[in-house]
């Protein structure tokens, strides 16, 4: 994982509440580099991705 976000703050989708079962992706963003994770297995290695193709992902699944 790329140092950056080793100790990033981790922030849950506002879709995962109470009703959902709390359970959801986490994400960390550092300048270059973006982290998700299980928030069920918050010690499992995270998948990180450049910044920009992270973007570029959203904004696909937007449109």
């Amino acid at each position: 994982m790329a140092p950056e976000t080793d100790r990033g703050t981790w922030r849950k989708s506002s879709y995962s509440g109470e009703g959902d079962g709390n359970d959801c992706v986490e994400i960390s963003q550092a300048p270059t580099r973006v982290a998700i994770r299980d928030s069920k297995a918050p010690t499992a290695h995270p998948l990180t991705f450049p910044a920009a193709a992270f973007t570029a992902f959203v904004r696909s699944l937007k449109s």
